[in-house]
């Protein structure tokens, strides 16, 4: 599960303690697994976060699921040893997902030299093909858990789906939960999707970027590069403007960006942990657990500053959206704040554009709601899919 905006850039530190102090007085100082900020008053440890034992599985899959994933290799050693388990669970996605689904796995090497994973589903054979959807996952997360279930309901409706993870997510290559550069992970999309694009099954078929929580920053900054590319978008809580609120005061900014200069990859202690914020359902929650490659650990430095600029970038250019547009979005989202949803939706210039607020839905409206919420968001995506489709 991603913990998306929020738990990012909240304040790292106690609240204590204020970093832009003007009697700040502070050095770092680098052990194995902690990052000390010494100040003039007191000293504040940010130990390496610890992964919780999942329930319900073995002692040895724990053990598995427990191991350091900063490589892909691990990850993906992991992926294969739950896949059985996650074909189990108990949730709407999986236990309700249709038959008959083709699927596909592969990887393709990007122009860094990089292993990303892809994965495609078709709808059953003889079916007819009306578009092409093409998937950005959110921060930490990965194409292959509850994605996984979402993809084969659409997939079902008629739609190629396909998605790949990031570079240093999921089971793609690169240091976990790393993000060096916003636009490489734009690139990346670009690149590995044009390839997807030229697979006989939909050239020449209406192509539409999907992009959720940070991967709805993730798409929209795709479109702005390469508005030609797609025939519209699709946001679920996209992560595309910080709210007043949640923007970090701009010492602490100035201190980040100095901090991810030094040790770009150092993890921090967010706030909190947000899971029970963006799932509304105990126990779909629970199940997040079992989500055993994503990165759930502190975030980056380097990849903390990445995502903050992105979305001063997106706010700056919303007005350049164009393509046909569908924005999803929980009215009671505390992870990504809906009010950014209306921001965008407003500022766009796009002519086709639908924004929809579910009462009192949380971050997770496609993971972590009860279920006819899940088969309503479902619904609104294939109908809106549909009706730009029809008779191309």
């Amino acid at each position: 599960m991603e913990l998306a905006l929020t738990s990012t850039f909240r304040p790292f530190f106690s609240p204590r303690f204020t970093p832009f102090d003007q009697n700040l007085d502070s050095s770092i100082i680098l052990r194995p697994n902690l990052l000390t900020v010494r100040t003039r008053q007191r000293v504040i440890v940010m130990a390496q976060k610890k992964k919780p034992k999942i329930e319900g599985v073995s002692d040895e899959l724990n053990s598995i699921a427990s191991q350091n994933l900063d490589f892909a290799p691990a990850r993906r050693r992991v992926r294969l040893a739950f896949s059985n388990v996650h074909q189990q669970l108990d949730h709407i996605l999986f236990k309700m997902a249709p038959s008959g689904i083709r699927m596909d796995e592969w990887y393709e090497i990007n122009s860094k030299g990089q292993e990303i994973f892809c994965k495609s589903w078709l709808p059953k054979p003889g079916v007819h093909i009306k578009g092409a959807v093409c998937f950005c996952h959110g921060y930490g997360d990965t194409c292959t858990f509850f994605f996984e279930g979402i993809a084969k309901h659409i997939a079902a409706s008629g739609y190629g789906v396909y998605a790949i993870d990031h570079p240093g997510f999921g089971l793609s290559e690169g240091l976990h939960g790393y993000v060096p550069h916003f636009d490489g992970i734009v690139d990346n999309v670009l690149e590995i999707y044009k390839i997807i694009k030229g697979r006989p099954e939909i050239i020449g078929l209406p192509r539409f970027i999907f992009g959720q929580s940070m991967g709805g920053a993730v798409a929209l900054k795709s479109l702005l590069k390469d508005p030609n590319e797609w025939d519209g978008i699709m946001l679920v809580a996209p992560m595309c403007k910080i709210a007043e609120a949640m923007t970090p005061p701009v010492p602490l900014q100035k201190i980040l960006i100095l901090l991810s200069r030094v040790m770009p990859t150092a993890k921090l202690v967010p706030q909190k942990d947000l899971a029970e914020l963006a799932f509304r359902e105990l126990k779909k929650r629970k199940m997040a657990d079992y989500n055993v490659i994503c990165y759930s650990d502190q975030t980056r430095l380097k990849t903390a500053v990445e995502l903050l600029n992105a979305t001063k970038y997106i706010e700056s250019q919303v007005e350049k959206v164009a393509s046909p547009m569908l924005i999803l979005h929980g009215a009671a989202d505390k992870v990504t704040d809906p009010q950014v949803s209306k921001f965008l939706y407003e500022r766009a210039s796009s002519q086709d554009k639908t924004l929809k607020l579910y009462e009192g839905g949380y971050h997770c409206i496609l993971e972590g709601e009860p279920d006819d919420r899940i088969l309503e968001v479902l619904s609104d995506m294939i109908l809106w899919l549909d009706s730009r489709c029809t008779g191309k």
